[in-house]
């Protein structure tokens, strides 16, 4: 069912009518520093059935839940001393922990995918934490886009994929950081996703190397389906020169670009940049023909990793 979808400011009353909204069961989308999220009450299941409808995302991939400080975190997720280290070293920041989850703290089954555990994260945008300090509660939000296609990082992005779907769009302009968080497990620690916050930086915080986890058939936390933010064209990676037919996005110096993810090939501005000119070079292939959008190698180190992580989901074969 189509509904007006309001674009709201982040003054109070703007964070006002998105707090109603979401108790009322709406879905509201809002800045993190990493993307734009779709939030919704992470205890009302109608609101979490809502968000995958929204998405059109399967409902076997669970859902990150959003917090606002370390009570609301507590009630939500049983915290080891490890994890409280981790939450008091990176949070608010771009770091979600898979925790095993308090079942007194009414959490949807929905967000969990009826795992015993539930990923957990607290945001560092000021939007995200004065919209979670005027919601009061838990907020279950993926990024707000269509299941499997490239993730928002401006208001216009949420608009262009999810109008008419979603209550409202907190616009707060562009995300700083532009890739989503890392998602971590403990006990033993696994890195789930990379992301934001990069492997080396937690293997420094957790002193002992990281072992890569995961499962694309059964995922254990968001963001490991094997086809995952994918413009409409086809993406060839590695590419070191544009071949007919092709858009080519370049990292540093290089073949002549169409686009580039950094002159500099700085892995920050390039993180930050990612999603964003996916689209632009998405669109400039429909405009000009193209049938694959060509990108240049990227260092498999520091956030290159989590670049990289989402580049191969992009150019993996689309059921």
């Amino acid at each position: 069912m189509q509904e007006m979808t309001e674009r709201l400011g982040t003054d109070a009353a703007g964070l006002a009518r998105a707090a109603a909204l979401l108790r009322a069961g709406r879905l509201v989308a809002f800045p993190t520093e990493t993307v734009y999220g779709l939030g919704g009450d992470a205890r009302q299941d109608t609101a979490v059935a809502a968000i995958y409808a929204a998405k059109g995302r399967p409902q076997f991939n669970p859902l990150i839940v959003h917090v606002a400080d370390m009570e609301m975190a507590e009630q939500v997720a049983v915290f080891s001393d490890q994890a409280r280290d981790l939450a008091a070293r990176f949070w608010p920041g771009p770091l979600t922990l898979v925790l095993p989850a308090r079942p007194e703290a009414g959490i949807s089954d929905l967000v969990t995918a009826g795992l015993a555990t539930v990923a957990v994260r607290m945001p560092a945008h000021p939007v995200a934490r004065a919209l979670l300090a005027a919601f009061g509660g838990p907020l279950a939000a993926p990024s707000a886009n269509p299941s499997g296609k490239v993730s928002p990082t401006e208001a216009d992005h949420v608009l262009e994929g999810l109008s008419g779907r979603i209550a409202a769009v907190v616009d707060g302009g562009a995300c700083p950081v532009g890739v989503e968080s890392t998602i971590l497990g403990l006990a033993p620690p696994v890195l789930l996703r990379p992301g934001g916050v990069d492997v080396e930086t937690l293997e420094k915080a957790l002193g002992q190397p990281l072992a890569f986890g995961g499962d694309a058939v059964k995922p254990n936390a968001p963001g490991q389906l094997v086809s995952h933010y994918a413009p409409g064209a086809a993406v060839r990676l590695d590419a070191t020169e544009k071949r007919p037919g092709e858009i080519y996005l370049g990292f540093g110096p290089g073949p002549e670009a169409d686009l580039t993810l950094s002159v500099r090939a700085d892995p920050v501005e390039a993180a930050t940049r990612l999603f964003a000119m996916l689209r632009v070079a998405d669109k400039l292939a429909t405009a000009r023909g193209a049938a694959t959008i060509a990108i240049a190698p990227i260092p498999e180190t520091g956030l290159g990793r989590a670049i990289n992580d989402r580049l191969r989901r992009a150019a993996a074969p689309r059921g």
